[in-house]
């Protein structure tokens, strides 16, 4: 188990963070000194359901926006916020509501300007006070989708802590989607489960067979990765939880006990494999619905509610960041919200207090998150498919996404315990049995200077990192010469680890460029090698980096492979995460093999990005 963060650990220099911290805020609006009242979350320290707050109780109404006769003048104050993946598109709505009524600060206009990146990795360059980003370009305004990054930000800076409480913006639950026969096959619909009946299902990989559709193969069950996403570190409050027989109560568990440990584990065994973001296998969802088959890609996976409205009105994205529209699925997902509770994103807001963050900064920020909590700021929230900060819904909505009227939150644990389930998700995380198979054809060495391939080997060499010694780690490569059979094949078997990480390096250092590439004969052969071997305590999963087209005279075809992977996905998936390194690469080949097996399909077509790419691909096991 990890142990706690201290303030002088260095992914933690000290800063200083406010939280746009007065009740009142004394702005200056149209040349005058005006009162302006924010709403501001009570002090949950006591692990109430974070971003309770005290707006005014549901029925009564909320502040109204009193935007001034005239615009400020120009320059603009720039206002740039940065938000997560999860919530950009409500906020850039917030944005575009605020400026289309004039607004004057300090007898200037403001020009807000949303970014947006993982929850986990903000939090990250938050520490670090945004290293490499001019001042210019740094958040005024820090808006994750949940307060659980704001604790774990501020666990262990000491004195200059960062706020654990914001302002809340907007809410969504954190609730289990299943395609809707799944649910109905289950009984769910008439009677929800428990989180620990939840986790015992997925444990029961034969359960489809018995409830007699053996056509739905195994049972699948989804997560996020909780070192960037709300969903995921949720998941894995759930897993303790659950494992510990309170799931909300974790602020009062020993999370260091090994009897809870190993319990949490066994319920992490239940879980198909990890993504980066739950917008991964929504969209992969989406695609096995397009073909009619969306119950051999998924059962269930943790999301966040308003996820589920993206997916019902044909809404999904494949990196999480760029959203494509289309018609609705043939087959909904339903959101199931467990008996015990549900946590809730509270969407919160701070200031920050970096030395980038100029008084005029300070004040848009203010007035900013003033209008978004007035009636105005939360008819867009509700329209953006989340609840209100009173807990209203959009009828629409509701309908659409299959909301539950009201919620049963879970109170957030404090940071310390989020800490503590986060650090320790290396050691209860299901294990990975993971093949790298790199592309050794002569295209890796065709530029000058640093080749693809030693840029593969440097990257591949650091992705090793995220393995524990428990994980079963191997290497193979591919290509050939003339009609000669595909080499060099494994240069190092899977095998534990521990045992074998100094080999893989030193076989990796070792690989050559050769000549073909002969792409859809190696999948083939290693995706097969590894379903025969199939262990289902482990995530079996192949990393494949190629960086052009199949290219050979040997036999394969890209129809006899994805029938082969989606034949051994029903019973032994081998998941084939697929990286496309280099502009010359097969991206629509790529897209397919990973499709079909079940994996998802990511993009270094910019070599200078390979390092992060990879990074988060690993992520997924």
């Amino acid at each position: 188990m990890g142990r706690r963060r201290a303030a002088t650990d260095p992914i933690y220099p000290r800063w200083i963070w406010i939280a746009a911290a007065a009740t009142v805020a004394l702005l200056i609006v149209g040349g005058a000194l005006v009162l302006r009242t924010l709403i501001f979350p009570a002090d949950s320290g006591d692990g109430g359901a974070a971003g309770n707050g005290n707006p005014p109780p549901a029925g009564e109404p909320l502040a109204q926006d009193a935007p001034p006769a005239v615009a400020g003048a120009s320059p603009c104050i720039p206002l740039n916020i940065l938000t997560s993946l999860e919530n950009a598109e409500m906020v850039r709505a917030l944005a575009a509501e605020y400026i289309s009524r004039p607004r004057n600060v300090d007898g200037k206009c403001v020009a807000p300007a949303v970014s947006q990146e993982r929850s986990g990795v903000a939090a990250g360059k938050a520490a670090a006070q945004f290293p490499g980003v001019s001042a210019g370009e740094r958040p005024t305004v820090w808006l994750p989708d949940s307060s659980a990054w704001l604790r774990i930000a501020g666990e262990g800076a000491g004195a200059n802590r960062i706020p654990q409480e914001g302002t809340s913006m907007a809410r969504s639950a954190i609730v289990v989607a299943m395609p809707e026969t799944m649910v109905t096959a289950l009984g769910w619909d008439r009677q929800p489960p428990s989180w620990s009946e939840v986790f015992k299902m997925a444990g029961e990989q034969d359960v489809w067979e018995r409830l007699g559709h053996g056509d739905w193969g195994k049972f699948k069950f989804g997560k996020a990765s909780p070192l960037v996403s709300t969903s995921g570190l949720m998941a894995l409050a759930a897993s303790y939880g659950a494992a510990g027989g309170s799931p909300g109560g974790l602020d009062g568990m020993d999370l260091e006990a090994s009897s809870l440990v190993e319990k949490v584990r066994a319920v992490e065994l239940g879980t198909s494999h990890y993504m980066a973001t739950p917008e991964h296998f929504l969209w992969h969802a989406r695609e096995a619905d397009d073909a009619g088959k969306v119950s051999e890609f998924l059962s269930a996976v943790i999301v966040d509610e308003k996820s589920v409205w993206d997916y019902n009105r044909g809404v999904v994205s494949e990196d999480g960041t760029t959203k494509t529209s289309g018609p609705a699925p043939k087959e909904p997902l339903r959101a199931i919200y467990p008996t015990d509770g549900v946590h809730v994103a509270d969407n919160p807001a701070v200031i920050l207090d970096g030395d980038w963050v100029g008084n005029q900064q300070r004040l848009a920020g203010q007035d900013f998150l003033a209008f978004a909590v007035t009636e105005q700021g939360q008819r867009v929230v509700e329209a953006s498919g989340y609840r209100s900060v009173q807990g209203k819904l959009d009828s629409g909505v509701e309908k659409t996404g299959r909301y539950a009227e009201t919620l049963q939150p879970l109170p957030l644990p404090k940071a310390e315990a989020l800490v503590s389930i986060q650090e320790s998700f290396p050691e209860v995380r299901k294990r990975a049995r993971a093949l790298f198979l790199l592309d050794v054809s002569d295209s890796m060495v065709q530029e000058p200077g640093v080749t693809k391939l030693q840029r593969a080997k440097d990257a591949v060499l650091k992705a090793l990192d995220h393995f524990t010694g428990e994980d079963e780690v191997g290497l193979a490569a591919f290509s050939h010469e003339g009609d000669g059979p595909l080499q060099p094949g494994i240069v190092s078997p899977v095998a534990p680890f521990k045992t074998n990480k100094g080999d893989i390096a030193a076989k990796l250092n070792e690989l050559q460029a050769v000549e073909a590439t002969p792409l859809f004969e190696a999948v083939s052969r290693f995706a097969g090698d590894l379903a025969k071997d199939y262990k289902d305590t482990f995530i079996n999963t192949i990393v494949l980096l190629s960086d052009c087209k199949n290219d050979t005279r040997h036999p394969g075809d890209l129809g006899g492979l994805s029938e082969q992977l989606s034949h051994q996905y029903h019973s032994t998936p081998v998941l084939v995460f697929t990286l496309a390194y280099g502009p010359d690469a097969d991206v629509p080949t790529l897209r397919d093999i990973a499709r079909a097996s079940g994996a998802h399909y990511y993009d270094a077509t910019d070599p200078t990005r390979l390092d992060e790419v990879l990074g988060e691909l690993v992520t997924s096991f």
